[in-house]
């Protein structure tokens, strides 16, 4: 009785997090003129405030004294912030300069990013049902390359710097919030050095377009923390197979922002490219969850032979 509820709330934290991702590209327009290094300066340094807030309640910081004798995964943390500044960078630009869509293809086609990663670094072994969606994935990248008339860069750069902090973050295997805490202290020194030279050159937005412009700039580093946390919530209560799923609702979102709100332009062509993804994706899930479901069985199957033998 007590896992349904646990299980409808982790859902529910899971619902919160991807939509709140979903609808960020409302967000940094409200921060222009500033531009996207600024508002990613910004986004690191506020976002180090936020989580710090979130561990000071929390009263947890004993994990820091266990992570700084285990330099591999410090190694792993520094490198996977890195990877987010360049995720983080790139679509503030994309949102900024009117491709929020091209942003939207970018985190639809990350999962299949993902398996490919795990053939390549992982050498997994895929099923054939993944192979056919990982094959309709390279064929819209394809057609939406003769779409745009150039390599969908922003959407080739989002999905592969997420699935690269993905792996990283995995290897590393340490908590939302710690490992928050310590890209952003990796980001800290650089992004206050920039924030000080465009304050030095007379450049800085930041308390020049008013409080309420300042405030938005405090709000970037909120708003990474608060979706995060609630990620958090989410997958210590729910099946992986679950957020798989839910992952979707983020790119569904952003995609619908760029078509609906931005009005960018969706001619014909590019409807086709995003049709296929779409059946790719269509394809992965149906295939991960009936894994998921064939995994279960046998492991049911196996519990009651045990019980049978003892």
């Amino acid at each position: 009785m007590g896992y349904m509820p646990d299980y409808r709330r982790g859902v529910l934290f899971g619902i919160a997090a991807y939509s709140m991702w979903g609808l960020f590209p409302l967000y940094w327009p409200l921060l222009k003129p500033s531009g996207a290094v600024e508002i990613l300066a910004h986004r690191m340094v506020w976002s180090l405030a936020a989580v710090a807030v979130v561990l000071l309640v929390r009263r947890h910081w004993s994990w820091m004294r266990e992570l700084l004798r285990q330099p591999a995964k410090l190694g792993l943390l520094a490198l996977a912030a890195v990877v987010i500044t360049v995720n983080w960078g790139t679509y503030i630009y994309a949102v900024n300069t009117g491709h929020v869509v091209e942003s939207a293809l970018g985190y639809f086609i990350n999962p299949l990013v993902s398996v490919v990663f795990g053939v390549v670094l992982l050498r997994e072994r895929l099923r054939p049902l993944q192979w056919i969606a990982v094959g309709f994935g390279a064929l819209a990248v394809l057609l939406l390359t003769l779409d745009y008339g150039r390599l969908p860069w922003i959407a080739l750069t989002l999905a592969v710097s997420f699935g690269v902090y993905g792996l990283l973050k995995k290897q590393a295997n340490v908590g939302a919030a710690e490992s928050l805490t310590v890209e952003t202290l990796v980001l800290l020194l650089p992004a206050l050095g920039y924030l000080g030279y465009l304050q030095v050159a007379g450049q800085s937005t930041f308390g020049d377009q008013g409080a309420g412009h300042a405030l938005l700039l405090v709000g970037a580093g909120v708003i990474t923390a608060i979706p995060l946390l609630c990620f958090t919530a989410s997958a210590i209560r729910v099946p992986l197979s679950t957020i798989g799923l839910l992952q979707y609702i983020a790119p569904i979102l952003q995609f619908l922002v760029g078509v609906l709100i931005a009005k960018e332009v969706m001619p014909s062509s590019r409807w086709i490219g995003f049709s296929i993804v779409w059946l790719a994706l269509a394809i992965f899930t149906y295939d991960s969850i009936r894994a998921v479901r064939e995994t279960a069985r046998i492991r049911k199957s196996a519990r009651a032979l045990d019980h049978v033998v003892t």
